[in-house]
């Protein structure tokens, strides 16, 4: 309903009087805000190298553990076959469980003819070395395979990490490199996760404590046909800002069907209300 401060035109000084002492109206108090991706992600590379493919574009959409770029990598494919070929080598580890065996019954044999005195304590004795150092070589043998296995594990780790990969879902916003450039500290591509947004909003400090967690208000962004939506609220500073007398208020809107574009300006209605014509009412500012 309109505030309408005006009295009847048939007006008599008693009426006006009371008139004018009567409350000014109270209205909406609608906020600019800014809508901004849930999660953004500079990808880049742990290791320097020269861009091979770029397999994405900037406007595509993008899934959790999609390659996005691949870095030239022939040497570390060369080391995987290295490596995963000695780790599958069985033949030491064969040839020392052969000796084992071997020396095994060689001890069997020395100590039942010992037993008969047939041959003297140096010959057993020897026997008995001999079964020692065979079970070490064959223990020598199982460790180096273990070394090999870790060293083919570790060269198929360098090799994935020349092929960049998306954290979540979300869009291509950026491509800042093109096939055959060098890149080491740069980040090649920015992610966006759109189908969740925050809503960033700047409240007069005269409204703190009137903003609650988990309240749910409309938002509209600033786009034409793009329908108003609600948010939930799931920040509120507890700090104000001196220089601007103000404090923010983070809300999150779920945009699954990506109806709302990121990075537009809005206005939320949080269910507050300002007094017409009072002292210290702030207008709407976009953060």
């Amino acid at each position: 309903m309109p505030c309408d401060r005006h009295p009847p035109r048939p007006a008599l000084l008693l009426g006006l009087s009371l008139w004018l002492l009567l409350p000014a109206c109270a209205s909406a108090l609608t906020l600019g805000c800014l809508i901004t991706p849930a999660r953004v992600a500079e990808i880049g590379t742990p290791v320097a190298g020269v861009v091979e493919r770029m397999l994405v574009d900037r406007g595509d959409s993008v899934r959790q553990g999609q390659p996005l770029a691949v870095l030239h990598a022939a040497g570390e494919r060369a080391s995987v076959r290295t490596a995963e070929a000695r780790a599958r080598a069985q033949a030491a580890v064969s040839a020392a469980q052969a000796t084992l065996s071997l020396a095994r019954q060689k001890t069997q044999r020395a100590e039942s003819l010992h037993a008969e005195q047939f041959i003297s304590d140096i010959a057993l004795d020897q026997a008995r070395t001999e079964l020692t150092v065979a079970a070490q070589s064959l223990k020598q043998a199982e460790d180096q395979r273990a070394i090999y296995q870790a060293e083919s594990a570790q060269a198929l780790a360098q090799l994935h990490q020349r092929a960049l990969r998306s954290p979540f879902d979300g869009v291509v916003v950026d491509r800042m490199a093109q096939p055959g450039e060098r890149v080491e500290l740069l980040p090649l591509l920015r992610v966006a996760d759109v189908a969740r947004l925050r809503v960033e909003v700047v409240v007069p400090a005269s409204q703190f404590g009137q903003v609650r967690a988990g309240a749910r208000h409309p938002v509209k962004a600033d786009v034409p046909g793009v329908a108003a939506r609600e948010a939930t609220v799931t920040q509120v500073d507890q700090v104000i800002d001196a220089a601007s007398n103000t404090f923010r208020v983070r809300l999150a809107m779920d945009n699954a069907d990506r109806a709302v574009p990121a990075g537009a300006r809005c206005q939320v209605d949080l269910g507050l209300a300002t007094v017409a014509g009072s002292a210290g009412s702030a207008g709407t500012k976009t953060p």
